[in-house]
């Protein structure tokens, strides 16, 4: 089953069976290819590995599309302990308290009650736009999203207001678990790559992506060792 190269600078494969194109998602199998693969192609890297261990990125855990796009919203920005905190005040307020929010739940809330829970305006403003995009379908639904290409996903996500490509890559890493995610504008991976590889200054996207190169398929599993480089 040969690998590929998709449009969208995904890793994928040709399945033979089904006749398409399909891109790689992170199970425990994959995370130990890619340990592997990452050490043989970037001693530094292979140095971090070894003091970190074995990768443990995994995702939130939320089974639908709202959720896991609003908990991403709540967190911008913010600690995890801060954006647990507040995403839980957010579910409470929806009657959700199984932590499981749904569009139709903000029908009727307004905006001012989202600040009392601790949103900011523009996240307020997010979420209620986010909600009304899934039910009118300008947001695929999550089935859909599933079988599509990286950059198509992220195109169809940042149509929300406050989804930018940020938000959409970490939806990428943690709700769908793919394989070759490189968020380049993330402080903690440009921080990360600094400390190991010695720089002196935060890199440029432009080196952070030439030197990743190296690091596919697995650039979601690297990024996630950068992330490791600041503990």
């Amino acid at each position: 089953m040969p690998a590929a190269r998709c449009r969208t600078g995904s890793c994928c494969f040709w399945d033979k069976r089904k006749g398409m194109m399909m891109t790689i998602t992170l199970d425990d199998e994959q995370k130990i290819k890619a340990v592997k693969h990452l050490s043989r192609q970037d001693k530094k890297l292979a140095e971090l590995i070894e003091r970190v261990g074995e990768c443990r990125l995994s995702g939130k855990g939320h089974p639908d599309l709202f959720g896991t796009l609003a908990d991403a919203i709540v967190s911008q920005q913010l600690s995890g302990k801060a954006a647990a905190t507040i995403f839980g005040r957010f579910c409470v307020l929806l009657g959700a308290e199984d932590k499981k929010p749904q569009p139709a739940q903000l029908s009727g809330v307004t905006e001012q009650q989202l600040r009392s829970v601790g949103l900011s305006r523009a996240k307020s403003l997010a979420v209620l736009d986010l909600a009304d995009k899934i039910e009118q379908g300008t947001v695929l639904p999550l089935s859909v999203l599933e079988a599509m290409p990286d950059e198509d996903i992220i195109q169809n996500l940042i149509q929300v207001r406050g989804i930018g490509r940020w938000t959409a890559e970490m939806f990428l890493m943690f709700q769908l678990g793919r394989a070759d995610v490189l968020p380049v504008d993330d402080l903690g991976v440009r921080k990360g790559f600094m400390l190991t590889y010695g720089l002196e200054a935060m890199p440029d996207k432009k080196l952070l992506v030439q030197h990743a190169a190296r690091w596919q398929p697995y650039r979601s599993v690297a990024s996630w060792y950068m992330w490791r480089a600041l503990e």
